[in-house]
């Protein structure tokens, strides 16, 4: 059954959408790299108007359905008030080490309905120094405080960088992650029910498949991870919303809208999610020019795809119809897979009857896989009505969703 959809992976691609925050240290070192070992002292850490509902109001109007906040990254340092390690915000000023940005994080997500992640880096300096089963040890023990003191927690996000070169008790660590919360998701390693996409360039690759026997895991690894068997594991592309930082780095050049709905179609219209990243700046606040660029993105999102011209289709000697009520100029056709049938289209094209009664229909699009959802984006055609035509499958297949749309080229 490994290459069956589990129900919380259904519901994974239908978040879609997330926001990713990174937030920490290096926020007060914008200079620093990965992996520099450069000393970053926590007397730094001062984010004096830290607002986490403030973000996730934002990313929720902006129509996201999931954030990931980066817990601890390379540098070891602790969003929380960790009991293993004295590189925490509890020995920081900020709120007299008082404060806790996780429990801020946690608790404005669920006011908010939008799905919780956490990002936990593996692998860190102390990974460089301490033998590996103190390590472990350290590790299970912070997972622990996060996974057991936060109350519900959705999604588990493992960055792989680093950890190449490194053992870990790795059945260990996910009994326990297992056994603290066992309706999360994971991504990435090791017991992964979801997976990367293999860049940081936001773009899934076509054909983009649902049940694999390996996984790219890490930017410096130089192949793909081997899989004990084929598993159906959904893809996730992570993001930057700046132009080469994950931290905020003032200054730093933004995507346009433009690149960012190429992105997003390149993603989500490809059967993948989005985890789109906005780094917080020192004060703790989303800059403005970043936060009005995600509620540009989400405006288009909801403005090109929330009023189909037409969504009601048969299944006809083997193809897919959708008629029009009348003849309508379209440039886009979303589709998805039921979910019993998720991942059994490998090759399909769509064809567009015109609205000359006489006139054949004419080929528009052609293209792999369609899994949860695929965006199909052709030149706007005056038409009547179009079909799916399924060239390729591995097993019997069915549609769950044909719609048309025309995408209004003004909002870019």
């Amino acid at each position: 059954m490994a290459t069956r959809a589990t129900k919380k992976q259904l519901e994974f691609l239908n978040w879609e959408f997330g926001v990713f925050f990174h937030f920490g240290i290096r926020t007060f070192y914008p200079e620093h790299k990965d992996w520099d070992f450069m000393p970053m002292p926590l007397d730094a850490f001062c984010p004096t108007e830290l607002d986490c509902d403030r973000w996730i109001k934002t990313i929720w109007e902006s129509g996201a359905k999931y954030a990931v906040l980066v817990c601890k990254h390379h540098d070891g340092f602790a969003n929380w008030p960790s009991q293993y390690t004295d590189y925490s915000v509890a020995n920081t000023p900020w709120k007299e080490g008082e404060g806790d940005i996780v429990r801020e994080f946690t608790n404005a997500c669920r006011r908010y309905g939008i799905k919780i992640g956490l990002y936990y880096s593996p692998a860190e300096y102390e990974t460089k120094t301490k033998s590996a089963k103190n390590y472990d040890e350290y590790f299970i023990q912070q997972i622990r405080e996060l996974l057991g003191s936060y109350g519900q927690i959705d999604y588990l996000w493992f960055d792989g960088c680093g950890s190449e070169n490194h053992q870990y008790d790795t059945a260990r660590i996910i009994q326990e992650i297992r056994r603290l919360q066992p309706d999360i998701l994971i991504f990435n390693m090791w017991d992964p029910d979801t997976r990367w996409n293999g860049n940081e360039s936001g773009y899934a690759d076509m054909p983009n498949p649902l049940i694999v026997d390996s996984v790219a895991f890490s930017v410096l690894a130089e192949s793909e991870e081997k899989l004990s068997q084929r598993l159906f594991l959904p893809v996730e592309c992570d993001i930057k919303i700046h132009r080469n930082s994950w931290f905020h780095k003032e200054g730093e050049e933004i995507k346009t809208l433009d690149e960012l709905i190429g992105i997003y179609h390149y993603s989500v219209g490809r059967g993948a999610n989005l985890l789109l990243n906005i780094g917080p700046d020192r004060r703790g606040l989303l800059p403005k020019a970043e936060e009005a660029r995600l509620r540009e993105l989400g405006e288009y999102i909801k403005n090109s795809f929330c009023n189909p011209a037409a969504e009601h289709f048969i299944l006809e000697g083997g193809v897919y119809k959708l008629k029009l009520s009348e003849p309508t100029l379209i440039d886009c056709i979303i589709l998805s897979e039921a979910e019993e049938s998720l991942g059994s289209i490998k090759e399909y094209h769509i064809r567009a009857y015109c609205y000359d009664d006489f006139a054949k229909p004419i080929k528009v699009f052609r293209s792999e896989t369609i899994g949860h959802k695929a965006i199909c984006r052709f030149e706007p055609i005056f038409a009547r009505g179009f079909d799916v035509v399924i060239d390729k499958e591995v097993t019997c297949s069915k549609l769950q969703k044909f719609s048309a749309h025309f995408v209004d080229r003004r909002l870019l």
